[in-house]
């Protein structure tokens, strides 16, 4: 397995380690943010100790993973990484602002590094530098000169042969060796409470050859549950005990040398017990009180039983050859947690959606049906739409994931981008908990990271520009999640300078937008979402283009949301976005138009009435507005929009339907409201091509198809 390939381990014995990458990669991803978020929550002047060992933790289970699949440039910068973290856990060195950054920087190779194995391909990442700068914040300049670079943990066998000649051996797990370096050691694997897991444990062992050989010296699992192997290698002890502890718990490995009478237990092969009595002054075996029996003091070398430092161990990574054994008699919980692909997902909610559409149908041909002669099929249909609707809900849940996935990427970007600019700057988070759909998710995550670079760019001030007015020199920028209603509403706030009205004004009048100073507040701050429109006197590389709020608007508006924006001169500005929980499935309102029939978004609705004469009035000639409760507004005539045939000439249009969209409200002019359902949305684009002032389609009960108005564009259509 060489560092530029992801390429598994021999198959000999039936097993393929590539099955276990995907779960490699994405439990180092995990680790690898986990430990950033950590490093920016770092109290520098006075760190906890269960922070920096959780760091550690991160570290180490990324190293040891890495080592179990050969990926040996991986494997080098973490246990970098981890000597400068081991110093800090352990108060030999205090912990600076050099460090946390050049651990971050690490942060970012590692996923580059990973990135670049995952895909199979790319150009290698040089961290020599990056090495360097690790190993300057806990060597001297003089230790640098003389000391030797630490290697890495083993991973092709070169590598383990290079660990082996640069570390020397620890003296107590020796073994016996030939001039090239070879030990025999005994490797004690246990208690094991699960024959299975023994098992795939000696198949697994097999095919690690980057250490040399592993063979069971036990023809099964003894009485006391251990599992012992006879390991011929050039490897040190710690690489060794770093690739096993990736399978088991560290804890339950030891390593002792292999000499005359061998695996002192019951029927192992080799000298009986008397013999083992004999041998107690060698210091070898595992009989009791010898060093590396269970219970005994660890001889240097072998895994000792705690930590020096009273923390936990990383738990290994959890693979399906070998899960990790309990040594502890409580036991610890069972994952509660199955990762499944996103595939999978998606195809279930479409198999959902039309077992919906077949409820729907269902329900619609059972209406001329007569309950009372049919009573148990009208039970079991009944049952049926409230167990769909469920199943629909919990399906539906699936996809949803918290907006701390999202949030979570903004603390690291602040402090880059708050040192950049020289300003102080520190992120609140609220309601990070807040579910939102995963497609949704991926989407919304560039827009807020504009909302957010634009807060600390053009709203936050500089440390003494803010102490000279009063305000703390640490600017405070808030992200906000929530549910409201069918919607979830994200909010960006920060208590800088907050929008100057005759300025957006003025450099609207000069870019030649048709503005005016009657224009209420909320429609003045809502100039900085057109194309082009910018406020910075200077443009830098951070922000000051133009380019960034208007592609916010489109993309929130391309998501069935709204941009809101508030501010208060001098005391900061709140960006508002509200989005729909999610886009597969949505609550709907049906009405009609001659004979088709249209969807409109229940969120959107306000409210329908009935329209009396005298109620409507006539502007500009062609312009129609409806007076509803001493509000005048705009009419849209459902009809001559999507030109409607019309074969019953007859009938009065005289239905209304407010609703609303991007802070303006229209009346929609219908013939009926049909009612109130759940619709699965089905996108219209890719079925048959883009139409105007629709947003996509469904299937009703009867088979017809139904589209979905989008109301913002009706708003807009208003508008002109």
């Amino acid at each position: 397995m060489g560092e530029t390939s992801n390429q598994a381990a021999p198959n000999s014995a039936g097993i393929d380690l590539s099955q276990f990458f995907q779960i490699f990669f994405e439990e180092a991803g995990e680790n690898l943010e986990s430990m950033e978020q950590m490093l920016l929550g770092l109290d520098i002047q006075s760190p906890d100790d269960e922070q920096l060992n959780a760091i550690f933790r991160c570290a180490h289970s990324v190293k040891g993973g890495a080592a179990t699949f050969g990926f040996a440039d991986v494997a080098e910068l973490t246990h970098q990484m981890e000597t400068l973290l081991d110093k800090l856990r352990r108060h030999e060195l205090a912990p600076t602002p050099a460090m946390v950054d050049v651990l971050l920087a690490s942060g970012d190779a590692l996923k580059s590094q990973l990135a670049r194995h995952q895909g199979g391909g790319g150009e290698a990442v040089d961290t020599s530098e990056l090495l360097a700068s690790i190993r300057r914040q806990f060597e001297g300049p003089a230790d640098l000169a003389a000391t030797p670079r630490a290697p890495a943990p083993p991973a092709p066998p070169a590598v383990a042969a290079a660990a082996a000649s640069t570390a020397p051996a620890a003296p107590a797990a020796q073994g016996t060796a030939d001039p090239a370096g070879l030990r025999s050691l005994e490797l004690t694997v246990g208690p094991l409470s699960d024959a299975a897991l023994a098992d795939n444990l000696v198949e697994l062992f097999k095919e690690i050859t980057d250490l040399g050989t592993i063979e069971p010296l036990d023809a099964g699992q003894a009485a006391d549950g251990m599992r012992r192997f006879k390991v011929l290698t050039t490897s040190s002890d710690n690489d060794l005990l770093d690739l096993f502890s990736f399978h088991v718990a560290r804890e339950q490995v030891r390593l002792a040398p292999l000499g005359k009478g061998y695996g002192f237990h019951e029927g192992a092969p080799g000298a009986p017990l008397a013999e083992a009595a004999a041998h107690a002054n060698t210091g070898y075996g595992f009989f009791e009180d010898a060093p590396g029996a269970p219970g005994s003091a660890p001889a240097a070398g072998t895994a000792p039983s705690a930590p020096s430092t009273g923390e936990a161990r990383p738990a290994p990574a959890k693979t399906a050859a070998a899960a990790p054994a309990r040594a502890d008699k409580a036991g610890a919980p069972e994952s509660s947690t199955l990762r499944v692909s996103v595939e999978k997902v998606d195809q279930l909610i479409n198999l959902v959606g039309e077992l919906v559409i077949t409820q729907a149908m269902l329900a619609q041909n059972s209406k001329g049906v007569d309950a009372a002669l049919h009573q148990q099929m009208a039970s079991g249909l009944t049952d049926l739409e409230r167990n769909t609707r469920d199943l629909q809900e919990a399906v539906m849940s699936i996809r949803m994931i918290p907006m701390s996935l999202v949030f979570n990427r903004f603390p690291r970007m602040m402090r880059d981008l708050a040192g950049k600019l020289g300003k102080k700057a520190e992120l609140v988070q609220v309601g990070e908990a807040t579910e939102l759909d995963k497609g949704l998710v991926e989407k919304i995550t560039d827009p807020l990271t504009h909302l957010v670079r634009n807060s600390c760019d053009h709203g936050i001030e500089m440390p003494e520009e803010r102490l000279a007015k009063g305000k703390p020199e640490h600017g405070t920028i808030t992200l906000i999640a929530s549910h409201q209603g069918g919607s979830i509403v994200i909010e960006v706030r920060d208590d800088g300078k907050g929008l100057n009205r005759a300025k957006l004004l003025k450099k609207a009048r000069e870019r030649g937008m048709d503005v005016s100073d009657t224009m209420t507040d909320q429609e003045v701050y809502g100039l900085i979402l057109a194309p082009g429109f910018s406020t910075a006197e200077v443009v830098t590389d951070v922000s000051g283009r133009g380019v960034g709020m208007d592609v916010v608007k489109k993309n929130i508006t391309a998501l069935g949301g709204t941009v809101e924006i508030d501010s208060a001169e001098g005391y900061g500005m709140t960006v508002r976005v509200r989005l729909p929980l999610t886009l597969a499935i949505m609550d709907g309102m049906s009405v009609g138009v001659g004979n088709e029939c249209y969807i409109l978004p229940l969120s959107s609705v306000v409210e329908s009435f009935q329209v009396q004469p005298g109620m409507v009035k006539t502007i500009g000639g062609t312009g129609r507005v409806v007076e509803v409760r001493d509000e005048y507004m705009p009419v849209v005539d459902l009809e001559r929009v999507f030109d409607v045939p019309r074969f019953d000439n007859d009938r009065s249009t005289d239905i209304m339907v407010v609703v609303e969209a991007e802070g303006a409200r229209v009346a929609l002019l219908v013939d009926e409201l049909l009612g109130q359902q759940q619709v699965v949305v089905k996108n219209l684009e890719s079925n048959y091509r883009r139409v105007d002032d629709v947003s996509g389609a469904t299937i009703m009960g009867d088979g017809r198809v139904a589209l979905i108005l989008d109301v913002g564009a009706l708003v807009r259509r208003s508008r002109h």
